[in-house]
């Protein structure tokens, strides 16, 4: 069996739609599961959020210790400061760091502001990532959601998501990648190897990403997939029904490989955290036994 047919073996058996590539970053060997198909980013596309702030930093049009205030209006519900109740001011480098290492919606959606909206789809273009395509931030993703439902705010999505008909569900823009933020599994790690190469903008700025990225709290997916004594490098992104991390596992006797795995289904979400885990462990591993 090759490692394209054991990939998708996995998705088949826990019964999940997946979508998989995984790419030594330094020999660029690569195998996959429909890895050139357009898939839904959701909080993945925080990687070039940040990838932009660093390298804006490292150009010195950003100081990194430029001071913040996160208001009340600013907030977006979920972790670090999206959920906070009071004011919180902080740095642009901690915002970046609450964006990446707890996927903080409001952190992400500031940051972006201040980096410029329009500049991310042109850090794509020029990374030679024509498939991506962002559509906004946090906050354009999170409305789109609202608007689709007939919600007001988060408290009443949760409501009502539940009771929609699955035709319903499945005609949300969040859901279709020709209308939100999306790219392919193939040119998130083509990504993941310019960052870890130091070829995605200067070797400080693609640092500083690799490092928030080893920082990430989620370890459900990528990192609870491989050996312990395995670097796990991460970004997660989840919406209902769907689980995705982009991701880079470094061994301790060498050898780095780009992961970008998505899954989607009905089934609780430790299934598919499980699946996607596992489908990037057998194909990195199969990656391995061609060195």
């Amino acid at each position: 069996m090759s490692i394209n047919e054991a990939v998708a073996a996995v998705f088949e058996g826990a019964g999940v739609e997946g979508w998989l590539h995984a790419r030594d970053v330094d020999t660029g060997r690569e195998a996959g599961s429909r890895a050139g198909e357009r898939v839904v980013l959701a909080s993945v596309v925080k990687v070039l959020i940040v990838l932009e702030f660093a390298r804006q930093v490292s150009a010195g049009a950003l100081d990194p210790a430029e001071r913040v205030l996160v208001r009340t209006g600013d907030r977006l519900g979920g972790w670090g400061t999206a959920g906070c109740v009071d004011d919180v001011e902080l740095s642009l480098r901690d915002l970046a760091y609450f964006t990446m290492t707890v996927s903080d919606n409001t952190a992400a959606d500031v940051l972006l502001r201040r980096v410029g909206p329009d500049v991310v789809p042109l850090l794509a273009a020029e990374l030679g990532l024509h498939r991506t395509r962002i559509a906004g931030g946090p906050r354009q993703l999170l409305e789109t959601m609202f608007d689709d439902v007939g919600a007001r705010d988060a408290a009443e999505f949760a409501r009502l998501f539940p009771a929609l008909p699955p035709e319903r569900v499945g005609a949300l823009r969040v859901f279709d990648p020709a209308r939100t933020t999306s790219s392919t599994p193939e040119e998130m790690t083509r990504l993941l190897g310019l960052i870890w190469r130091d070829e995605a903008g200067p070797p400080a700025a693609c640092g500083a990403v690799r490092g928030l990225m080893f920082r990430q709290l989620f370890a459900t997916r990528l990192a609870a997939a491989f050996p312990a004594d395995v670097r796990v490098a991460g970004k997660t992104g989840t919406l209902p029904g769907h689980a995705m991390e982009v991701g880079v596992a470094e061994y301790p006797g060498g050898g780095r490989y780009a992961v970008a795995a998505f899954v989607r289904s009905g089934a609780p979400r430790g299934v598919l955290d499980a699946t996607l885990g596992r489908a990037a462990l057998v194909a990195v591993e199969g990656l391995r036994d061609l060195r």
